[in-house]
């Protein structure tokens, strides 16, 4: 009788502790696992690790123990510029463009690392699949608007052909309309076959975007499962609220303004 080998898992972390001060770790022994084609949301209360969970996993911070693997390859003791050429890219937290570049050059920049004959299809590749920044090409990227700009920094990350998105944070500051574009496109993002793990303060609509959900409390991972049982679990609705599990909460649920239009 034949057995098969299930999938190496597109991203898998091994007790990873990390953090900015040498032997002071923010993130504590966090050990995970996210199949290609899925999107996984890291939530939790403020100060929980999050950001610092994707930071290290790009090499942005001090990594003390465990290890990170991409795609079957160990990337624990590589820069942040060697974990984008195997696979990893990350959108970090707020407008993270070249304001006063325009949107053509700010694609250009996001395929830098790949050879010097795959980048201009790369970047056609790219406005393909975001249609939307094609009638923008010549505006500084600055003079979008916030919607906008988040699905350039999107579009920035995917032109590099990446295995695995980070994202910090994309609906921050973005009207109603902006989230459910940026959240779409995160889906159809998985849909291709990439890994995205995002990290999102809008539990409820992030949640509802995501097929697993990671709890993070005081840098360590308190539970995971699918997106629709951490949403509706009730513990999980008091660490929402920045309560310790069986506590009561501390205040009330982050939420993001109206202000940017898409």
């Amino acid at each position: 009788m034949m057995t098969t080998t299930p999938a190496e898992p597109a991203l898998r972390i091994e007790n990873f502790s990390a953090g900015y001060v040498a032997r002071v770790p923010i993130v504590n022994e966090v050990s995970h696992a996210v199949p290609a084609g899925q999107v996984a949301t890291v939530v939790g209360p403020n100060g929980a690790g999050k950001s610092s969970l994707l930071k290290g996993l790009y090499g942005l911070t001090r990594w003390s123990k465990g290890s990170v693997v991409v795609a079957g390859t160990e990337v624990t003791r590589l820069s942040a510029w060697e974990r984008l050429r195997a696979g990893l890219s990350l959108v970090p937290q707020g407008r993270c463009n070249f304001p006063y570049m325009t949107v053509r050059e700010n694609l250009q920049l996001g395929v830098a690392t790949l050879p010097r004959r795959q980048r201009e299809s790369s970047v056609a590749v790219a406005l393909a699949e975001f249609p939307a920044l094609e009638a923008h090409l010549g505006r500084m990227a600055g003079n979008l608007s916030g919607g906008q700009q988040q699905l350039l920094e999107i579009a920035m990350a995917m032109a590099a052909r990446p295995r695995i998105l980070l994202i910090d944070e994309p609906s921050l500051g973005l009207s109603p309309a902006a989230r459910r574009l940026v959240f779409d496109k995160l889906r159809q993002i998985a849909a291709t076959g990439v890994c995205v793990v995002m990290v999102e303060q809008n539990v409820v609509e992030g949640l509802a975007a995501s097929d697993l959900g990671i709890v993070m409390v005081e840098g360590r991972i308190h539970r995971t499962g699918t997106a629709d049982a951490i949403a509706n679990d009730p513990e999980m609705k008091q660490v929402f609220l920045g309560g310790r599990p069986g506590t009561e909460p501390a205040h009330a649920p982050h939420s993001t303004s109206g202000r940017d239009q898409t």
